[in-house]
């Protein structure tokens, strides 16, 4: 087993779902084989327009024949291990590279660099979830209601932990909450996506909070697509069904509330959820259409 990159873009060509599936041509399987049963780190190149660097972490369970193409394979994420860094790197840092695996013995980047899926060094790996994962000075988000008190724990130590201990320490629920929140809350904004409010409060913090749209606790993944910002009172109706998303997502209203028209003017002028501007940070299909039928309150 090896730790690896995976280079992702979010306009691939390929069916790639980070947190379930990446999709790879021949020439990269024994390479992927490497990382089977091992972690992984996405990538997205520096050609991309507001690159998000090194962005996520996630674990290949298996690696598969793509059942719809035979010319293609399929590394099946395990579920559950996924996790966006809170702190995407970049590729470059002040003074060099921050995976220095791919610098040849002159000190210039090598042609690995042009491999989307290539394994990395124990070093390198630790070194880039360091910098994504711990950053713990400036967390945006107030603590949900659903979160324990746990969340104000210490930092967790790991200084003299292997790297797949660490990984292990760091992917608990605390840090994926940490996480999942600051990743909610850069993508919308700080803005409540139903009311459109963008309030901050006196201690610089933005009083909205970061809502899972499918729960975890009902198979939901930590991932921003299946994430919204709303303030603690919208939150509140949404986890209770009283508001909901149609699939285009226009807010709806639940005829079960004791005041639909209070809701109503709460909700923004254009009546739609105010959604990231990046495509792949919107809330996906499959988690809206589970929220109406299983949550809201038709």
């Amino acid at each position: 087993m090896a730790f690896g990159v995976f280079i992702h873009r979010t306009d691939s060509i390929y069916d790639d779902i980070p947190s379930e599936q990446y999709q790879f041509p021949k020439q990269y399987l024994s390479r992927a084989q490497q990382c089977e049963g091992d972690w992984i780190v996405y990538l997205e190149p520096s050609k991309v327009k507001l690159s998000k660097g090194y962005f996520a972490i996630a674990k290949v369970q298996e690696i598969i024949v793509d059942p719809r193409r035979n010319d293609m394979y399929l590394a099946i994420i395990e579920p559950g291990t996924y996790l966006d860094f809170g702190d995407p790197v970049p590729f470059r840092d002040e003074s060099s590279i921050v995976e220095t695996g791919l610098l040849n013995d002159q000190g210039k980047m090598s042609g690995r660099a042009q491999s989307a899926v290539r394994t990395i060094s124990t070093a390198d790996f630790s070194r880039i979830v360091d910098l994504g994962l711990v950053d713990e000075d400036h967390i945006l988000p107030r603590t949900d209601r659903s979160v324990s008190d746990g969340f104000h724990e210490q930092p967790i130590s790991f200084e003299h932990l292997s790297s797949r201990d660490r990984v292990t320490r760091l992917t608990n629920r605390v840090v994926r909450d940490r996480n999942f929140r600051k990743n909610v809350l850069r993508s919308y904004g700080e803005r409540c996506a139903i009311t459109g409010l963008r309030l901050i409060n006196g201690g610089g913090r933005a009083e909205v909070e970061a809502a899972h749209i499918r729960p975890v606790e009902y198979g939901g993944p930590d991932i921003i697509s299946n994430g919204v910002a709303l303030s603690g009172t919208a939150h509140w109706m949404f986890d209770r069904g009283l508001i909901g998303l149609a699939d285009d997502l226009t807010i709806i209203v639940s005829r079960h509330s004791n005041d639909p028209e209070a809701i109503q003017k709460m909700i923004n002028e254009d009546g739609r959820l105010i959604a990231p501007l990046r495509a792949s940070e919107r809330p996906r299909a499959e988690f809206v259409s589970w929220h109406r039928e299983y949550c809201f309150k038709s």
